[in-house]
């Protein structure tokens, strides 16, 4: 690992600031709804998005603000998903325009998102007349990522920020990041907002290749409740002021990239997992012994996606047979005689299935490990050498009740 976590967040890198406050889109003026994050150069960027064919108009505006690989800020509201509106493009791109103006940059230089709920008509009042107020905030310190970070929170009920540090070329590099994410968690991409700043050179057409890598390995690696939402959008700006020669191809500087944006991504992804609408605990998934890395990942997904495996986890049930299930109807072939399971935390690990069959075990040192917040999923396939992990949550009252009037 050649990567260290830092304190800091997505303000720790060289050259960028950020903000959050309240504008009033959301009627509870306890809460930020607006954030910005801005870096003193145009900056490399990239973003992928989600793969769900209702789409936010910040993601139409994004994709056309971003096709030339730059970008300089991001702006960003919360209490309102500007999605499946007439006026929803027009709303996006205004929203750019202020940004653009009050920071002195260009239009398509700007990254926009918004989260909330869908089909209500974005005020863009709120937004106009707190942009003076947001850019005078904005500050490199990490309390200006952190506002930003609230303000960027629906159901989140945590902050949700990382920073790490790593050495490029010869040179001291920083990634940091902010993500938001709790319900509607099902990714094809990856199922939030998410926001990465880092100072490293890195050409567009690369960033763009380590952004999906990233993705792929980890946000593509979680779920919430099964529902891909309509305006995921995780987004990397590239400084470029740390000074190491610029990263345009393959090889020990691309791949020291790679490992520090995909650790950065990981621990947010972790967070939001964590973090899911009414969870307790954190479920990860490990499966060893697969064939190929497709079928590592395919097998831990559906496991993780277990709506009765994920119940069992709520109430410490050591039920082995809902992972078997779920391996079983993953749609990725492999010999269920030689899968074993076990279980494991803090507490400690307990096997529970060896060779497809259940073994003796001790239901008092199952529950014991199955009540603490962070449980391991432990599978063994013996098919191969391949390996994923798959991040979830359990499945719980309070997800129902959340969701039973969200609106409201």
């Amino acid at each position: 690992m050649s990567y260290k976590f830092i304190d800091g967040s997505v303000t720790a890198a060289k050259g960028f600031k950020a903000a959050g406050v309240h504008c009033g889109i959301r009627k509870n003026k306890s809460k930020r709804d607006l954030g910005l994050i801005a870096c003193e150069t145009r900056c490399t960027a990239a973003a992928v998005y989600t793969t769900n064919l209702v789409q936010s108009s910040p993601i139409t505006i994004c994709k056309e603000n971003l096709s030339d690989g730059y970008a300089q800020a991001v702006i960003v509201n919360s209490g309102n998903a500007n999605t499946c509106n007439a006026d929803g493009d027009m709303k996006a791109r205004k929203m750019c325009d202020l940004a653009a103006e009050a920071l002195g940059i260009k239009t398509d230089d700007i990254i926009v998102a918004s989260t909330g709920v869908i089909g209500q008509i974005l005020p863009i009042e709120p937004i106009a007349e707190s942009m003076d107020q947001l850019v005078s905030e904005l500050t490199e310190d990490n309390s200006g990522a952190t506002n930003c970070a609230e303000a960027i929170m629906t159901t989140d009920t945590v902050k949700k920020e990382v920073a790490v540090e790593t050495t490029i070329g010869g040179k001291t590099v920083k990634i940091g990041g902010i993500s938001k994410g709790s319900g509607m968690i099902h990714p094809n991409m990856a199922t939030m907002l998410c926001f990465v700043t880092t100072d490293a050179s890195v050409s567009a057409e690369m960033i763009q290749k380590a952004v999906k890598i990233a993705a792929d390995d980890t946000f593509n690696m979680i779920s919430i409740d099964g529902d891909t939402s309509t305006n995921d959008t995780l987004s990397v700006m590239a400084s470029g002021l740390a000074g190491n020669a610029e990263i345009t191809g393959e090889g020990e500087d691309y791949d020291a990239f790679v490992e520090a944006l995909t650790a950065v991504c990981r621990e947010l992804a972790r967070k939001m997992a964590k973090d899911g609408e009414g969870a307790t605990k954190l479920l990860t998934c490990k499966v060893s012994g697969a064939k190929t890395v497709a079928d590592a990942k395919g097998i831990a997904k559906s496991v993780i996606c277990s709506s009765l495996l994920k119940a069992a986890m709520f109430g410490a049930d050591a039920n082995w047979g809902r992972v078997l299930c779920a391996i079983g109807y993953s749609g990725f072939e492999t010999d269920v005689h030689k899968v074993d399971v076990s279980f494991a935390s803090d507490a400690g690990k307990i096997d529970v299935c060896k060779n497809g069959a259940g073994i003796e075990f001790s239901e008092e040192l199952a529950k014991e490990i199955l009540i603490r917040d962070e449980i391991d999923i432990i599978v063994s396939l013996g098919d191969g050498d391949s390996s994923a992990e798959a991040y979830g949550c359990d499945l719980t009252y309070d997800y129902v009740r959340i969701n039973g009037d969200y609106r409201t």
